[in-house]
């Protein structure tokens, strides 16, 4: 109980000072971690539940971006980290422990240790509205299209479609939602 007063108190009198922009409507339950709350956008109605890290540092001086929709729900013990550009839409469901991603530690050199090579820029990320990431899934610089659904320990390096079910590592479209029979389809492959 004195969790959620601490949390409404700093979502009232804290964030909106701190953050590129925070809703007084929206929640932070306990975080890990906020790197660069000043280019975060939190929308309206968002609960991010505890132990979550969110992170939004350029790479270099360009701009950096971390966007979260209205009314998105983040599961606990989740990452979340720009050094370019992530935007989650409205109505974004995710599940614990989902790791989000717009970069990636270099692993070029195998001479050289990789905590000791730099860190590279790969796609910005968009996750469409409406659509859920199951528990586990990692989001490596590739989109997601609208009112999709990531099956858990899902990993997903290349761009998923409107309307799609994708399950795997690395995910692969498994259905898509036909409009004419408005039946969620297999799909052949």
């Amino acid at each position: 109980m004195i969790q959620k007063i601490i949390a409404k108190i700093k979502s009232i009198i804290l964030y909106p000072f701190q953050f590129g922009r925070f809703c007084r409507s929206s929640r932070i339950d306990s975080p890990l971690r906020l790197d660069g709350k000043e280019n975060i956008v939190i929308g309206d109605k968002v609960l991010i539940q505890k132990h979550t890290w969110l992170g939004a540092l350029p790479l270099s001086g360009e701009k950096v971006e971390l966007q979260i929709g209205d009314r998105c729900v983040i599961g606990h013990f989740n990452h979340i980290y720009a050094t370019k550009s992530i935007v989650l839409e409205d109505y974004v469901l995710t599940a614990d422990r989902v790791y989000i991603t717009d970069n990636l530690h270099q692993y070029d050199n195998p001479d050289v240790p990789v905590i000791l090579q730099s860190i590279k820029q790969i796609n910005p990320v968009r996750i469409g509205e409406g659509s859920w990431l199951g528990e586990n899934v990692c989001v490596i610089g590739a989109n997601i299209g609208k009112h999709c659904v990531i099956g858990a320990n899902s990993v997903v390096t290349h761009d998923i479609p409107d309307y799609s079910v994708a399950v795997g590592a690395p995910a692969k479209v498994i259905k898509k939602y036909n409009f004419k029979t408005k039946v969620w389809e297999k799909v052949n492959g």
